[in-house]
């Protein structure tokens, strides 16, 4: 897979260092603001603020086999590592970003993988890779992309930094079967300013026992992402999966689209309907 962005040289600010400051009669100590002194609250800020806030939201339905699980794992951690992703983070004008990284399936599961984390250099990208390999696979039933971006949502209020930037990042090999209506969830983080990427799995040939469909990336497109700079990233061979997932991770850092804009939907139809997965379910179950 091509690269789909390039990174240019920025030019960072300094920062200014404030210094000793000496009595009149004699040496004093060095001088500290109080806690709820304006410099002492600014540098708090400073300290807190981040490029973007990343929710990482992976699937981990049983229409996703062990091996995809297996390769969607070892990429996430293996991008987070990488020389491109440490080089595009530190070209941010704060060089660093929070990220969280929770698995979901039904509307009602959910499970956190890595609470909010700093990740600024090698250390503390190695530290969370490191947590997200460690924890043991497990799969679920059910597809609920509204639950995720449900469940997404307030974890930027429990974040202790401050992004720039709000990006729920949501990466499925199906359509919405559980929930609400992915519309609905997706209009509603749109509504607080959130943006929403997507990874479209798409390494199998669509079958009635899995719910996969044909055009997925449309479904993605049309129903799933959204706000300023979306972009949707499909994997279509198993062999480019953590490529894919490493180019997305680069351009969500670097706050980047692809060059080919994904298709707004606005005024026009969506090319897959958005009901398409619920449709499904009830026609095979009834319910």
């Amino acid at each position: 897979m091509r690269m789909l962005f390039s990174i240019g040289a920025v030019l960072v600010a300094g920062v200014l260092a404030g210094g000793d400051v000496a009595g009149i009669a004699a040496p004093g100590p060095k001088f500290e603001p109080s806690r709820n002194s304006p410099q002492r609250l600014a540098a708090d800020r400073d300290a807190q603020t981040v490029d973007v806030e990343l929710v990482l939201a992976v699937d981990v339905s049983y229409s996703m086999d062990m091996d995809e699980l297996a390769i969607q794992r070892e990429g996430y951690a293996q991008a987070i590592q990488s020389k491109e992703f440490l080089q595009a983070l530190k070209l941010g004008p704060n060089g660093r970003i929070a990220v969280t990284y929770f698995e979901w399936a039904a509307s009602s599961d959910q499970k956190i993988i890595i609470p909010w984390r700093l990740v600024d250099g090698p250390e503390t990208a190695d530290a969370v890779a490191a947590e997200i390999l460690k924890t043991p696979i497990r799969r679920a039933s059910r597809t609920s992309i509204s639950g995720a971006i449900t469940f997404a949502m307030p974890l930027f209020d429990e974040d202790p930094y401050r992004g720039l930037r709000r990006v729920i990042d949501i990466s499925g090999d199906g359509p919405n079967n559980n929930g609400g209506p992915v519309t609905t969830a997706r209009d509603a983080a749109l509504e607080k300013g959130i943006v929403i990427n997507g990874l479209p799995i798409m390494v199998k040939e669509p079958s009635y026992s899995t719910m996969d469909i044909d055009n997925l990336d449309y479904y993605y497109e049309d129903c799933v992402i959204g706000g300023p700079g979306s972009f949707v990233i499909t994997i279509k061979d198993r062999d480019k999966f953590k490529e894919a997932i490493r180019t997305k991770l680069l351009m969500e850092v670097a706050g980047r689209m692809p060059e080919r804009p994904v298709r707004r939907v606005a005024d026009k139809e969506p090319r897959v309907s958005c009901l398409i997965g619920e449709k499904i379910w009830s026609d095979r179950w009834g319910r």
